[in-house]
């Protein structure tokens, strides 16, 4: 099954933090990558203004299984996930905030 086009759901367990009320900003970072700061500063930025948003940031290289079950090729990988833990939108590279907003504004 293709990583990006099959539908995928997410839990606590698997993320190690409990997912947002409304939607959940997962970030894939590794150790040495500068845009992974950048995309941490932006998404607990958004995290913070919109309520019912978590943001959970995940060391792809700590977590090779999942990184590999979600086709994850790059860091910083940003995926977005509806209440119930549906991965409903996923972006490579450092995103901006109002490319983040539109996100949960679709998702929510």
């Amino acid at each position: 099954m293709d990583p990006e086009t099959a539908v995928v759901t997410m839990d606590a367990a698997q993320l190690g933090a409990e997912l947002g009320d409304r939607a959940t900003l997962v970030q894939f970072s590794s150790a040495f990558c500068q845009p992974c700061r950048a995309t941490r500063r932006v998404l607990a930025q958004v995290a913070g203004m919109v309520e019912g948003v978590a943001h959970v940031e995940i060391d792809a290289e700590a977590h090779l299984t999942l990184v590999r079950s979600l086709g994850i090729s790059r860091t910083p990988t940003v995926l977005v996930l509806d209440a119930e833990g549906r991965v409903v939108r996923r972006a490579a590279g450092r995103p901006r905030t109002a490319d983040v907003v539109a996100a949960l504004g679709q998702v929510m």
